[in-house]
């Protein structure tokens, strides 16, 4: 999911990380890209860094902040969001993507991590790669 330090759903990265905690046992991971597309993200790496360490208590992995949508979207973005057939519409947007690199489903920034339709099709989908 793409993230952003200073967007009215930061708080988010509490429960992806519980959600990180809870199925990383069962070959599952959060991947966090930071992204200045929307204008809400520092500047400084360093400062998006301790919020996600300090604050949040994050440890699954984070990346350098990069494009997420538009012709200057990341290869990896773009893959997303032709698998998907929708892009980004905002922070925290999310792919859930399964074992075989396909694009199970994409949620919108209003999909909270422990939403149960998301938790859901996260077990099916984590039953399915075994």
């Amino acid at each position: 999911m793409n993230t952003a330090s200073y967007c009215g759903f930061t708080e988010q990265f509490e429960g992806l990380e519980k959600l990180y905690s809870d199925y990383k046992d069962k070959d599952f991971v959060v991947l966090g890209f930071p992204s200045h597309d929307f204008n809400q993200e520092d500047e400084d790496e360093a400062k998006t860094a301790e919020l996600c360490e300090l604050t949040y208590g994050v440890q699954f992995p984070m990346f350098e902040p990069m494009p997420v949508r538009g012709d200057d979207a990341d290869p990896l973005y773009r893959m997303l969001t032709e698998k998907a057939g929708t892009s980004v519409k905002w922070n925290f947007y999310k792919y859930l993507v399964n074992a075989r690199g396909e694009v199970v489903e994409s949620y919108s920034s209003f999909t909270k991590p422990q939403d149960e339709d998301f938790i859901a099709t996260l077990e099916k989908t984590l039953a399915s790669d075994l």
